[in-house]
Parts: structure tokens; sequence; C-alpha cells
């Protein structure tokens, strides 16, 4: 009985939570996990799948495919750019690298950077993706 109370009490809040914060996807892999967990393994199970759904929904989603052939396709800038980090997915870039915003997506900028580019988060500078 205690279980379907905490399960219970688990799925609203997690409904509560995915609708006032639709746009965190940490916070919904955390209620997600959650509510799987505390059905599956109860209060325990709850703790557990809640932490293991916040670092699954913090993976970056992809960007559209109309955002990533506008950098395949945008011009290169004219001065090269080249840093001594590897560009690495999810972390951010350095700030001397110019990032340039996408004119029809502004959720998303880019930048070419050791001869790659790169779609990029721009208020963090995070690296989205490396186009190859």
């Amino acid at each position: 009985m205690l279980r379907k109370i905490i399960a219970g009490a688990a799925v609203s809040a997690a409904l509560m939570s995915s609708s006032a914060f639709a746009q965190s996807s940490t916070v919904n892999g955390a209620a997600g996990g959650a509510v799987t967990g505390a059905i599956v393994g109860g209060p325990v199970g709850a703790a557990v799948g809640g932490v293991a759904g916040a670092i699954v929904g913090t993976a970056i989603d992809p960007p559209p495919q109309k955002v990533v052939t506008y950098v395949r396709d945008a011009p290169a800038p004219s001065t090269r750019v080249v840093v001594k980090e590897k560009v690495v997915v999810g972390q951010p870039l350095p700030e001397t690298v110019v990032v340039r915003p996408i004119p029809d997506d502004p959720t998303y900028a880019y930048a070419v950077v050791n001869d790659e580019r790169v779609i990029v988060e721009p208020s963090s500078r995070k690296v989205i993706q490396v186009i190859k």
C-alpha cells in the first residue's frame, strides 16, 4: 500500500514538474527516472531512478537538420581559428573563438575552429555538434 502511495506521489510530482519545466531536460529526466524507479523499486528505486534520469536528461539534443545544413554551407571566416584544446561535444569553446548566430534559429550558433565546423549553444558556448 505504501509503495502505491509513493508511486502515485512520484507520478503526480512528475506531471506537475514536466509542465512547469518543459524546457529543462534534466528536470524531465529526473522526474521520469524517479517515477520509473518508484514503480520498480519503491522509495530507494525512486532516488536511484531520479539520479539516473537526471544524467540521461542532460544529454544534448541534436540540432534540426536545417541548422546543420546552414552551418555546413556557410562561408568560412577569412581568418583561420586554431586552439590548442580539442573541440569536444558538451564542452564550451574558448572565449577567443568568435561564435556566429544562426539567422533563422537564434537558439543555435556556430564557429569554425581547427578547420572543423561546430554548432554551439550561444549562451554557454557549449558545443552541441561537430560537423564532419
